[in-house]
């Protein structure tokens, strides 16, 4: 019961936010470069049609593909150019035409007929199915027939495009690949592949090339946790040969590290988690935690070793002793991570995964090293019969040295609170400092330039601009533009003018890529001047996730009486006041496009006895925009229009002419006055209803002020309401979320510590040393020019959980001690040193293992290195305040009589 003309539906099984893994683009080797202007090469139109038809519908056979979404594709239409000598001779209207074309295309639906004992379906077919049964149309003209052909010229010809894909000066399809959401990344691109080699087989003449390749992250993000557990077990092999001088301690760590990981991918299936970049960077980060309990457990086993145990005694003890530390630094640790989870928007669901990664991933370590752990060293160190010794001797001896640096620090107590002070109130001052943003800047190879011509051009001439333009930039490895109004049907731009182009340019470089950018700019605007240009980073995934493309502030103007016709002169005339009103900040107006008005003169109408259906008629096939009815092939839905050559808009005007009621001929141009208007490209709606946007680009800290002058401005105006939003108001929301969260997890540690020490006040020791330890992360950020993202709070976060780890390690041996009668001073030493090794281990391994970030270039490490920086700066200075400044706050904290302080004088 639809209507024949109506596009048939199709079925997205694909999310209008997926941002597609690939781009495949298809272009003829030995297509011209340069077509005559307005002109489409047959052979493109062939290419066009045999792409949709085969070459989409194989890529979207694979399971893997949800569907393919493409652009550039040449569109056919049917056009009949009447001969208007022959219809004015014989008094033929177009409507004559018009009635002709539609009586012919019947549709009449079915019928169910009986026939005795049969019943059957019949169905009309209609007469019109290609362009031949077009021509061969009758019409009867005062009782004689004529044909259709004998009174136009009927063709089939490329549709006027209102956008292009060009590549390398070629035109070209893009083709956007999406996948299903539920499909592995790895076996869309492995078919992928195989595929477009079988194409590359089958069609030589087409080049198949692909870009815009998003599996690229997913790779560095597995290359990344292969890399993690190689050097992660290299580090701890060599620092544990180092400070314990054996070789079964690190084949240890080679067998817990696998282990835990494949334990944690179990409880990834149990609790639905996908494999994904989020998941993956938090496994990553549990990866160094994972070496961490396995370096306490087998240092503390050597031990009790060494202090005569049995190999079973010390397996059994040296495991209990640590079990309570680490399950609190476990819970310490989720309690920094897991409350992340409640952050509205994306960013909640993003850290979803990263902290119940993160937490898998310590469970498991937790889980390996309390119960395979032992059972391994017990099977490696069985077979040796020699009992280890705290009197062997070793050539290198940590312990003397951090005696010595202890009782240098008692000393001078006085110094060493004054350095604490200090670090707290640098903490303070480089937060200032530092520049905050969501990423760190990322060195790339590629980028997006958006370019409005500010002219209300047509596709042909954007296209030539385009081309013109890119002739002066040969250093690139290729480009890919956009011209136009695009087909695709889904994507995260706004839909381009005809006046629109957004270039993707790839170079070898970061350094040529800035050269590229910088004559691409300055010859665009030489040029042609009313251009603007513009750069963006190209899209990712990561990009897409985390990028605000919001402005600071944004101002809705919306008119009061959103019917007046006048509210766009109102409106720039607003604008000029509030620009005028801002000279220091900048200000983007909305674009504005120019409009040929056409007014009817009613009058002459009337006087000329021309009717107005009359004239709409006869521009709309003078402008090849009279369309009368649809063929249906295959796909692809093919207009028929009546029409004509193509003619400028003057020319038509001045020639164009219509036949009265009387059968006269009347000058169109007699009837209509012209005049130019001008119009918004882009109407937004919102709650608040129709409203024009304002972005302005304004310092943060100025927006109350902005935002004041503004309504001052507004409320004179009676025409106008104005709101705001904007970046400032979402981080506003943020960091009151971000505030709440981190009183939440405070309270967490301090809950967790409370139970885990038995005090109200030890806790505090953990607690206070955080803000120090990120005064070493923010001064390395910001000796090497790094900013406050992501990515280093993220590594904040690691380090804090690592350095609150070795502190919770070291109270809880320091209590025990004491608490079992042992003086204090003595306490804090013997604790020190029997814990000096499992801390030094600990940062030495995640230091090292993250220096080679700080000298490797590209995207994947340009996003680890502000987190390796954080982590990296922040363990420097927590270690000395692990082995120091926490004995230093338990002394200050335990003291009970003076009797200590003498000792410690005395010292």
């Amino acid at each position: 019961s639809l209507p024949r003309e109506m596009p048939r539906p199709r079925v997205m099984k694909a999310n209008i936010s997926d941002i597609p893994v690939f781009y495949l683009n298809l272009t003829l080797k030995n297509d011209s470069i340069h077509n005559k202007e307005g002109t489409v090469s047959e052979s493109f139109v062939e290419l066009s049609r045999f792409a949709d038809a085969v070459i989409r519908k194989r890529l979207e056979q694979l399971p893997e593909v949800a569907m393919v979404d493409m652009s550039g594709k040449v569109l056919m239409e049917i056009v009949l150019i009447p001969d208007w000598k022959k219809l004015d001779a014989l008094s033929i209207k177009l409507t004559d035409f018009e009635k002709a074309l539609k009586d012919q295309n019947i549709n009449l639906g079915n019928l169910l007929i009986r026939d005795g004992r049969y019943e059957y379906n019949v169905r009309f077919k209609s007469t019109i199915n290609n362009i031949l049964d077009i021509k061969n149309i009758y019409l009867k003209i005062e009782g004689r027939l004529f044909q259709l052909k004998e009174f136009a010229e009927i063709i089939e010809r490329p549709r006027k495009r209102a956008g292009m894909v060009i590549m390398n000066g070629r035109d070209a399809l893009s083709m956007a690949i999406i996948k299903h959401s539920d499909a592995r990344m790895e076996d869309l691109r492995e078919k992928l592949s195989e595929l477009i080699g079988h194409f590359k087989e089958d069609y030589p003449n087409i080049a198949f090339s692909i870009a815009h390749d998003q599996s690229a992250l997913l790779d560095y993000s597995i290359s990344n946790v292969r890399q993690s557990l190689i050097w992660g077990a290299f580090l701890a092999f060599f620092i544990m040969f180092f400070f314990l001088r054996d070789i079964y301690s690190p084949l240890l760590i080679g067998i817990a590290i696998p282990v835990s990981v494949i334990v944690s991918l179990l409880f990834f299936y149990i609790f639905h988690i996908s494999i994904n970049i989020i998941s993956l960077s938090g496994l990553v980060l549990g990866i160094g935690m994972m070496i961490d309990n396995s370096i306490i457990v087998i240092d503390n086993i050597d031990q009790y070793r060494k202090n005569g145990y049995t190999l079973h005694d010390a397996c059994t003890e040296g495991t209990n002793e640590v079990i309570r530390p680490l399950i609190s630094s476990v819970l310490t640790t989720c309690a920094v991570f897991i409350p992340l989870i409640f952050i509205s928007g994306i960013s909640g669901a993003l850290f979803y995964d990263q902290a119940m990664a993160v937490a898998i991933g310590l469970v498991a370590s937790l889980i390996v090293s309390f119960t395979l752990l032992p059972v391994y060293y017990r099977l490696f160190y069985g077979r040796k019969s020699k009992r280890r010794t705290a009197n062997d001797k070793r050539k290198f001896q940590p312990e003397n040295m951090y005696e010595t640096g202890f009782r240098l620090v008692m000393r001078n107590q006085g110094h060493v609170w004054i350095l604490i002070v200090f670090f707290m109130l640098g903490t303070w001052w480089l937060y200032g400092e530092l520049d905050k943003r969501k990423l760190p800047v990322l060195e790339r190879t590629d980028t997006m330039m958006y370019i409005n011509w500010n002219d209300e051009i047509h596709a042909d001439e954007n296209k030539s601009r385009v081309i013109q333009i890119m002739q002066e930039c040969k250093d690139a490895e290729y480009y890919m533009a956009l011209v136009g109004r695009q087909q695709f049907l889904l994507g995260s731009h706004k839909e381009a003018t005809t006046s629109e182009a957004r270039i993707y340019i790839k170079a070898s470089s970061q350094n040529q890529l800035n050269n590229l950018m910088t004559l691409l700019r300055e010859k665009t605007i030489m040029k042609f001047g009313n251009a603007s240009v513009s750069f963006k980073t190209a899209e990712n995934i990561f990009d897409m996730l985390f990028s605000d493309d919001q402005p600071p502030l944004m101002a809705m103007l919306a008119p009061v009486n959103s019917t007046n016709p006048a509210n766009n002169r109102l409106l720039s005339g607003l604008l000029d006041r509030l620009e005028k009103a801002g000279p220091d900040m900048i200000i983007r107006k909305p674009a504005w496009q120019e409009q040929i008005v056409l007014s009817v003169d009613a009058e002459k109408i009337l006087a000329y006895n021309v009717t107005f259906d009359a004239i709409y008629a006869k521009l709309k096939s003078a402008f090849n925009q009279n369309e009368i009815l649809s063929l249906h092939e295959n796909r692809e839905i093919i207009p028929v229009i009546i029409g004509g050559n193509e003619r400028k808009l003057r020319e038509i005007l001045n020639t164009l002419t219509v036949q009265n009621k009387d059968g006269k001929l009347i000058p169109v141009s007699t009837l209509f006055t012209e005049s130019k208007d001008f119009d918004l490209e882009t109407i937004h709606r919102g709650k608040q209803g129709e409203y024009y946007p304002l972005p302005l680009y304004v310092n943060p800290e100025k927006t109350n002020a902005v935002m004041k002058k503004f309504k001052k401005i507004v409320s004179s105006d009676p025409d106008f309401n104005i709101a705001f939003t904007g970046s400032v108001f979402s981080n506003k929301k943020l960091f009151r979320e971000m505030i709440t969260i981190l009183i939440i997890s405070v309270l967490l540690l301090y809950f967790i510590l409370a139970s885990q020490f038995e005090s109200l006040t030890l806790p505090f020791i953990v607690l206070l040393e955080i803000p120090i330890d990120i005064f070493g992360a923010f001064l390395l950020l910001w000796i090497f020019g790094d900013s406050i993202n992501l990515m280093s709070m993220i590594g904040i976060v690691v380090m804090s959980g690592i350095i609150i780890n070795d502190s919770i390690l070291k109270i809880d041996t320091i209590n025990r001690m004491y608490n079992n009668g042992m003086p204090l001073l003595k306490s804090l030493i013997i604790a020190g040193k029997r814990r000096l090794k499992p801390i030094i281990m600990t940062s030495a391994t995640t230091i090292l293992a993250l220096a080679p970030f700080l000298f490797y270039h590209g995207l994947g490490a340009d996003l680890q290195k502000p987190l390796a920086l954080a982590i990296i700066g922040g363990m420097t200075i927590g270690t000395l305040v692990s082995l120091y400044f926490v004995p230093l706050l338990y002394y200050w904290l335990k003291r009970k009589s003076g009797e200590n302080r003498t000792v410690v004088n005395s010292i």
